[in-house]
C-alpha cells in the first residue's frame, strides 16, 4: 500500500531494498533536523514531544482505516520496537546530538547497519554469510573513517549516549522488521507509536510548562520534520522493506544515509562534495552491492 503499483516479476528482496532506501532516504535528514531543533528546543521536548505528535497522528490512521488490535505477542513485540525506535533512539540521540558536533554522530551511526544486522541474526534467525560480515564490515569502517576524517577528533562522554542510541535503534529495527511479516510495516511503527506515546506525554507536557517553547522558526521545521518523518512516515517504507527483504540485508542500505545527507546539503546549502566523498561513497555502494549478492540463510 506504500506505492500505488506492484509488480509481482520483481523479486520481494528487490522490492525490499527499494522500500528500504526509501526509509533511509527519509532518515537522512534526521540527525541534522535533531541539531537544529535542540538549538531552540529542550532536548527532553524534542526527543519525547516527537513520538507524542506522531503517536496522536498515528492513532487518527489506525482510527480510520479500522485496524484489528493486535494480539499479547505482538504486543509484546510492539513494546520492544517503542523502547528502541520510539524511546531510547530519539531521547538518546537528542541529547547527545545537544553536546556534539556533527560529525561525531556520522562516526556512532556508522554502526547501526552492522548492529542491525548482529541483532537481525538474534532475533529473525537469519544467517549471513561471511561474504555478507565482510561487505558490512568494510562498509562500517568507510563511514567511521569518512565521518573521523571529516572533522570528529576525538572521543567524548557523549558518545556512550550515541552508541546507546544505536544499541536502541537497531534492536528496534530488528523486532519491527520480524513483526512486519504478519502485522504489516506501517502498522507496526503506528501501535508502537501509540503505546509509547502515554509514557512520553507527561515528561514532554511537564517540560513544556517549565521551559519557553518560544524557538527561532528553524528550530521548530526541524521538530516538525522529526515528528512526520522520521518518526512516522519514514518508518512505514523501512518496515517494509525489512520485513520483505530480510533484516541483516535491508539494513546495509543505512550505509547510504551519511552520503545522502551530504548530498542534500550539497542541494539545497550549495556545500561543496569533495573527491575523498565521492571515493568514499563509491565504496560504501560497493559494499552494499556486495551484501546484496551475499547469501543469507533463513531458520
Amino acid at each position: 500500500m506504500l506505492l500505488p503499483w506492484r509488480n509481482r516479476s520483481i523479486h520481494p528482496e528487490t522490492l525490499g531494498l527499494f522500500y528500504g532506501f526509501l526509509g533511509v532516504f527519509s532518515f537522512s535528514l534526521t540527525l541534522p533536523a535533531t541539531r537544529v531543533a535542540v538549538t531552540g528546543l529542550d532536548p527532553l521536548f524534542v526527543g519525547l514531544g516527537r513520538g507524542v505528535v506522531a503517536g496522536t497522528l498515528a492513532a487518527v490512521v489506525l482510527g480510520l482505516t479500522r485496524q484489528p488490535w493486535p494480539n499479547l505477542r505482538q504486543w509484546r513485540s510492539l513494546a520492544v520496537v517503542a523502547l528502541g525506535v520510539v524511546l531510547g533512539f530519539p531521547l538518546l540521540s537528542a541529547w547527545a546530538m545537544q553536546q556534539l558536533p556533527a560529525a561525531h554522530g556520522a562516526v556512532v551511526l556508522g554502526l547501526l547497519p552492522l548492529a542491525t544486522a548482529v541483532a537481525g541474526v538474534m532475533r529473525t534467525g537469519e544467517r549471513p554469510s561471511r561474504l555478507f560480515w565482510l561487505a558490512s564490515v568494510v562498509g562500517s569502517a568507510t563511514v567511521v573513517g569518512f565521518a573521523l576524517s571529516a572533522g570528529a577528533e576525538g572521543l567524548y562522554g557523549a558518545d556512550l549516549v550515541l552508541l546507546g542510541a544505536v544499541i536502541a535503534a537497531a534492536f528496534g529495527y530488528a523486532e519491527g522488521g520480524k513483526l512486519a511479516q504478519s502485522l504489516g510495516g506501517w502498522q507496526v511503527i503506528c501501535w508502537a507509536l501509540v503505546l509509547a506515546a502515554p509514557i512520553e506525554a507527561i515528561p514532554t507536557i511537564m517540560v513544556a510548562g517549565n521551559q519557553s517553547l518560544m524557538a527561532a522558526p528553524m528550530a521548530w521545521l526541524g521538530f516538525l520534520y522529526l515528528c512526520l518523518v522520521s518518526q512516522l512516515v519514514g518508518f512505514f517504507a523501512w518496515y517494509h522493506g525489512l520485513a520483505m527483504g530480510g533484516v541483516a540485508r535491508v539494513s546495509q542500505m543505512q550505509l547510504l544515509q551519511p552520503f545522502l545527507t551530504i548530498g542534500f546539503s550539497a542541494l539545497l546549502l550549495k556545500e561543496t562534495i569533495t573527491l575523498g566523498t565521492m571515493a568514499a561513497a563509491s565504496l560504501v555502494i560497493l559494499s552494499v552491492a556486495i551484501s546484496r549478492k551475499a547469501k543469507i540463510r533463513r531458520y
